[in-house]
């Protein structure tokens, strides 16, 4: 399936994006601590699939644990749209109810037990990592 432009942003307008992805897109939907409390489903893309368009002055970001999640957030309304996931940090993590609407058909939902981070990793990390290495 041929990638198609989604643009997106947060509520108030300040942050826009572009990502290149499918029309279908497969969502993950992890139960971490942090993912559970702001109902964190995303899709992830490789970096270059990925242009922040506006408001890079109005991110902020937030960090726990690891650090290597880096969580932003738009300053003025507080919409996380997309993010640098812990499991994908050559990529992002994209909130797909934060896309403009017209150019998704489907979302397909996939549980990721973030909250046994270790164990999930080793079952299906390399499925998950794929995700942000470009197409061949």
């Amino acid at each position: 399936m041929e990638p198609v432009v989604h643009f997106g942003g947060c509520h108030c307008g300040a942050v826009r994006f572009q990502v290149l992805a499918p029309e279908v897109i497969e969502v993950v939907q992890c139960d971490c601590s942090i993912c559970t409390k702001k109902q964190n489903n995303h899709f992830i893309v490789p970096a270059k699939s990925f242009t922040l368009l506006q408001g890079k002055e109005s991110l902020t970001e937030y960090t726990f644990k690891t650090h290597k999640a880096k969580h932003l957030f738009c300053k003025v309304c507080g919409v996380q749209s997309f993010y640098i996931p812990r499991s994908n940090p050559d990529g992002y993590g994209v909130m797909p109810h934060c896309l403009d609407p017209g150019t998704v058909k489907k979302v397909i939902f996939e549980v990721f037990k973030g909250s046994e981070w270790e164990k999930s990793m080793s079952e299906s990390g390399d499925r998950l990592k794929s995700r942000s290495k470009p197409a061949e």
